[in-house]
């Protein structure tokens, strides 16, 4: 706890009431992304970490919402926590540890209050969610959604929000993250009943929701997973260019992000259909050899490692203290 004392100093963290709030991120989130809390600690400067931090805990925070219960439940919570949210951006002060450790951050930052409103609209999309017909209607998803979760987290390493050139780069690996994400948590979206992959790439393929939903080794879901994977390789290339718009010392955790997103995607391919019947898991040794790759000092481009990986967890808190 010492060295993460030292870490709010360097970040300005100032009161007792603040820095305890601080303390509540940091346990929420080694709780709730152990591996992700890992990386932040470890490869990110000190006056970042507690920022960073505080991004994630509301923005997963705020996630958790949207994902456990009926619909009907789902909507009566964010709806209570939105009002919450929107109420402290007004008066500067909230009720709940993680809630004002952000509006520390984002006041400290200068983060523009409109990725935030964006946020909550888009997060309300996931409410009640209904698919995507096209590739288009996916690309609206990552605008209204994805793309705002990056700004209120990675987006934070530039004071205001940064450059336009800065934001499109962001968007870059919101898409490239959100595509990944679909197909390693395809099983666990099919068996709530959600399917993120394009109805009309399916169609291209051959593929029926229904042989995705049963798990069956269909004709075409191979090729449909490989195009959909290729997809994400070629964004998160394009994404690597995030990597000359911030100081070096911000590269060692993008260049992680980036190489954990690669390594997700070979294992989707290598499980092929299977991935329809479990979720794609990270390898913890793999993740420690990609944090120790990430820490190495680079000369010349980033290029994407060849190994294999998967995974995630999540955790809970309540909406009020």
């Amino acid at each position: 706890m010492r060295v993460w004392r030292r870490c709010m100093d360097a970040a300005e963290v100032r009161g007792s009431e603040a820095r305890a709030d601080y303390v509540k991120v940091a346990q929420f989130m080694q709780r709730r992304e152990p591996a992700g809390y890992a990386a932040v600690r470890l490869l990110t400067p000190a006056h970042f970490q507690p920022h960073v931090l505080a991004g994630y805990a509301f923005a997963s925070f705020t996630d958790d919402l949207c994902d456990q219960g009926t619909v009907q439940e789902r909507i009566r919570r964010f709806d209570a926590w939105a009002a919450q949210i929107r109420a402290a951006l007004d008066s500067g002060t909230a009720r709940h540890p993680l809630l004002r450790a952000f509006l520390y951050t984002s006041a400290l930052r200068d983060l523009p209050r409109h990725w935030i409103e964006s946020y909550l609209e888009g997060a309300r999309i996931d409410l009640d969610f209904p698919g995507f017909a096209t590739e288009a209607d996916y690309q609206t998803y990552v605008d209204r959604l994805t793309w705002p979760f990056l700004m209120i987290t990675t987006g934070l390493a530039q004071q205001g929000g940064g450059t336009p050139e800065f934001a499109q780069s962001c968007r870059l690996v919101a898409d490239a993250g959100q595509r990944t994400d679909i197909l390693t948590d395809l099983a666990e979206d099919l068996r709530d009943g959600r399917l993120y992959l394009p109805l009309d790439a399916l169609a291209h393929h051959g593929v029926d929701r229904a042989d995705l939903a049963a798990g069956r080794d269909a004709p075409g879901i191979q090729a449909l997973l490989s195009e959909a994977a290729n997809k994400a390789h070629g964004t998160l290339r394009e994404a690597s260019r995030l990597l000359d718009e911030l100081p070096d010392e911000y590269g060692p955790l993008i260049r992680f992000v980036l190489d954990l997103h690669h390594q997700r995607l070979q294992t989707v391919v290598a499980m092929g259909s299977a991935v329809t019947r479990r979720p794609a898991r990270d390898n913890p040794l793999t993740c420690l050899r990609l944090l120790a790759r990430a820490r190495r000092p680079r000369g010349g481009r980033w290029s994407a490692p060849r190994a294999q990986s998967t995974g995630s967890a999540t955790g809970e808190e309540r909406i009020a203290a």
